[in-house]
């Protein structure tokens, strides 16, 4: 179908374009460090405090960023769901791009800041955690209270019946269907996207074969993760919500806070009265709101503010 022949999914497609084409810049400077640090202390050792985290805390992971300094928002658009539900050809060259790439986010391991993060909750610091990432890379690191408020990679569901499969199922099925194909369309990992696909020449993308439902057939499966373009399901926007309400301050940990669905948290943080911190390596949406504003590595922030706790 043609996108543009219905208002409803134009609209929502264009809105999803002007979201992914936001670009952040600098409005308010970083704090000296050690100010921003004993600040951010003051929030853990006063407890409770949630954590809103971004690409920046997996870059270390070797996952790459949207919008951060080597970000690929220049050089690669995300899909929208629009796009993705909509139009069979756009979906079909997303599943061969991802059967590619996912391979190299599936081996990617928690870092230094996943790592400090378990850490400072298994010493009763926070109220939880929520990520806008969808690698897992939290909850394999020791994560216990959190919420993936993108969902995760490691999930399909079907578009048509709403069946859910594991990624490493669907992926086992995909080579099946495609002997010899990983083999020959080598791939740099320098060059998988933030959402775990690669770009892909137009002949490997036509050779790529779709594997369908399990239950129903269709090929229309989907990552089980929020595209631009589409909304956070309400009973997970609901969890984070109360997660905000329960904690007495919010720190945020390695994103731009570009995207509405994180930034919401440092308005609704701010209009209750709670202290907000941000430790990023470059500008956010949030710094004219937040308290408290360190531009640093987010592992080493984190493993620097440990020794200090």
């Amino acid at each position: 179908m043609d996108l543009f022949e219905h208002p409803a999914v134009a609209g929502a497609h264009a809105a999803a374009l002007r979201s992914i084409a936001r670009e952040v810049t600098e409005t308010v400077g970083p704090q000296p460090p050690a100010v921003a640090r004993e600040g951010i202390l003051g929030m853990l050792r006063a407890g409770e405090v949630l954590v809103l985290t971004g690409a920046g805390v997996s870059t270390a992971s070797g996952i790459p960023d949207y919008r951060g300094p080597e970000g690929s928002w220049r050089k690669h658009r995300p899909m929208t769901y629009q796009e993705f539900r909509h139009d069979p050809a756009a979906r079909h060259r997303y599943w061969a791009r991802s059967f590619v790439g996912w391979r190299h986010i599936d081996r990617a391991q928690p870092n230094l800041a996943h790592r400090e993060l378990a850490g400072l909750e298994a010493a009763g610091r926070l109220a939880g955690v929520v990520t806008q990432n969808v690698d897992g890379l939290h909850a394999a690191a020791g994560t216990r209270s959190l919420v993936a408020l993108h969902g995760d990679l490691d999930r399909v569901i079907c578009l048509a019946c709403g069946a859910v499969e594991g990624r490493s199922n669907l992926d086992e099925r995909l080579a099946q269907a495609n002997p010899g194909y990983l083999e020959a369309a080598a791939m740099d990992p320098a060059a998988v996207n933030p959402d775990g696909d690669v770009e892909l020449d137009r002949a490997w993308v036509e050779r790529f074969r779709m594997v369908g439902c399990l239950m129903c057939g269709s090929v229309e499966l989907k990552p089980d993760v929020v595209y631009f373009g589409e909304g956070v399901p309400a009973a997970r926007k609901e969890r984070a919500t109360a997660m905000l309400a329960s904690a007495s301050s919010l720190l945020v940990l390695g994103s731009s806070l570009a995207v509405m669905s994180g930034y919401r948290f440092v308005l609704d943080a701010v209009r209750e009265g709670k202290p907000v911190g941000i430790v990023n390596q470059g500008p956010t949406r949030g710094d004219g709101r937040a308290h408290w504003r360190w531009r640093e590595d987010v592992g080493e922030a984190l493993a620097s503010l440990a020794r200090h706790l």
